[in-house]
């Protein structure tokens, strides 16, 4: 019986972690464009996915990323509405959004605020986040964006 509560409280300690992990990611470093929080809340090794297409690795390869999305939507949001935390994986229901104020899906800036909705799917390692694979409405995105819209965003 013991070993079972000592299983459950490393649970829930990991638990909390990695939303808080993923907390910061949105707030910090996608919101505030925090590019050193960034460097220390993902795994060396990190795989990204994101929801407008690209394959990236390591932070670095994600911040290339945050850099690319806002040169269509300089102020860029991401916004979460729930996180579904698992232990060393967690889900999030998100809300994206950003003014068009530079090319994005081949479609000059229109000045446009435009919303799509997300699903982001998280693994951790207890101190950083190892993974990240983004689900996003894109079909939303180019709604909005008009019907000259892309298949790629860059």
């Amino acid at each position: 019986m013991e070993k079972d509560k000592t299983k459950d409280a490393k649970l829930e300690h990991s638990s909390k972690h990695l939303t808080k992990l993923i907390h910061r990611f949105y707030n910090e470093a996608w919101n505030q464009n925090d590019d050193d929080c960034a460097r220390e809340i993902l795994h060396k090794d990190f795989g990204f996915r994101a929801s407008l297409g690209p394959v990236r690795t390591g932070p670095e390869g994600f911040i290339a990323y945050m850099n690319e999305v806002r040169g269509g939507l300089p102020d860029f949001r991401c916004d979460i509405e729930e996180v579904i935390d698992a232990g060393s994986s967690a889900a999030a229901k998100m809300c994206f959004s950003g003014t068009h104020q530079g090319l994005f899906f081949d479609v000059p800036g229109t000045g446009k605020t435009i919303t799509w909705a997300g699903g982001a799917f998280f693994k951790g390692d207890g101190r950083q986040i190892t993974a990240l694979w983004v689900l996003g409405d894109i079909d939303a995105v180019k709604r909005q964006l008009g019907s000259h819209a892309s298949d790629s965003f860059l």
